[in-house]
């Protein structure tokens, strides 16, 4: 019977591995997950039948390509698949029939926030804040996943994982802005800028590269700075001498703001720019905030702890060994997601035997 629960967890892992994979590719780009409802080729839009949508065994029947019209079909969809089977055969080995179905939830979006961040650099509030009612939930329900009897216990202690990780990461993100808030990119040679707007979108050109204007601000109180090289003009007129600060809805110089919403283009040369940045995103604060509402105080602690130091060495690793450096850092979601993994298989006992060994040395 263990056997046939086991296959039952790893067929119900790969059909959600499929859902998964609809999330992974719909929710960041806005498209709504049931609209259209089946899955479609995202080359020639072709809606996909239900036989060539079975997990794992299409994409291999299929060797990987389109049968309309033969483009490739990513790796990404057969991995997600195989990995959320596995995932929800392990947890249901480890955790039984009653908190395993619980943690598959968790594990789910794990997996979704994981491969959505590495491509976009972003974790949907769907997942994040949608997971932190999940967990609450689910603790109240199943008050053994914290450990207690107590479903009232169970709740509080959830939104005390929940709150303490979003708390401790909130203090890292407001401490990074700090330390770390602002990038001088100073030009041996002016640059010549451009700012263009076009109805609701603008985009910044500095050099050879354009940047989305929404995509330089995080919050409402970043400036981009740009100290001129030269004249600046604005919508063909010569703007007073000094640096550009720039809001993401107005444009400060020589005592006067204007609204960007009512210029077209601002043009010039550049000598050197203060870029906003973060040390870490907000979705980063919620994402752990979901996991501390799954697994509670202790895990958010380990969570941290285990991420810091996997995103320590893969970070390095990338740097040594990439070509372009901007791209070499992964973002830390899918840290924060391996060391929620670690925790459920096996980080509690680590911690709780090297907490052993510590109480040992200072007794001795």
């Amino acid at each position: 019977m263990t056997t046939v629960f086991v296959v039952f967890a790893a067929v119900v892992g790969a059909i959600v591995g499929s859902f998964l994979n609809a999330c992974i590719h719909r929710m960041p780009r806005g498209i709504g997950l049931a609209d259209p409802e089946r899955s479609f080729c995202p080359a020639c839009n072709k809606m996909i039948p239900w036989y060539e949508n079975i997990p794992v065994v299409s994409w291999v029947a299929l060797w990987g390509n389109c049968s309309r019209c033969g483009a490739g079909i990513s790796p990404r969809y057969v991995l997600v698949e195989v990995l959320t089977s596995v995932c929800f055969s392990a947890l249901w080995v480890r955790y039984g029939m009653l908190l395993g179905p619980a943690y598959w939830i968790l594990f789910s979006l794990l997996i979704a926030a994981t491969f959505i961040d590495i491509e976009h650099f972003i974790i949907p509030d769907e997942i994040t804040l949608g997971g932190i009612v999940a967990g609450v939930v689910c603790c109240v329900a199943l008050p053994g996943l914290m450990g207690t009897t107590s479903n009232f216990a169970a709740g509080g202690l959830s939104l005390a994982g929940a709150a303490l990780g979003a708390g401790l990461l909130w203090l890292v993100v407001e401490g990074g802005k700090l330390a770390f808030g602002k990038k001088r990119v100073k030009f041996g040679t002016a640059e010549i800028f451009s700012w263009v707007r076009d109805g609701d979108r603008a985009d910044l050109g500095i050099g050879g590269e354009s940047h989305r204007w929404e995509d330089i601000f995080s919050r409402a109180s970043d400036q981009l700075v740009l100290h001129p090289g030269g004249p600046v003009t604005c919508d063909g007129r010569e703007l007073p001498s000094g640096p550009l600060r720039f809001h993401y809805d107005r444009l400060d110089i020589g005592g006067e703001t204007l609204a960007l919403d009512s210029l077209d283009r601002i043009e010039g040369t550049l000598d050197s720019v203060v870029i906003p940045r973060e040390a870490m995103g907000f979705g980063d604060v919620k994402f752990l905030a979901c996991i501390g509402a799954f697994l509670g105080w202790q895990a958010v602690l380990f969570t941290i702890f285990a991420s810091s130091i996997i995103g320590c060495v893969f970070g390095v690793a990338g740097l040594l060994v990439a070509r372009d450096k901007a791209k070499a850092i992964l973002p830390f979601g899918p840290y924060l997601a391996l060391g929620a993994a670690l925790w459920l298989f096996g980080g509690r006992e680590l911690t709780d035997w090297y907490l052993s060994r510590f109480s040992v040395g200072l007794i001795r």
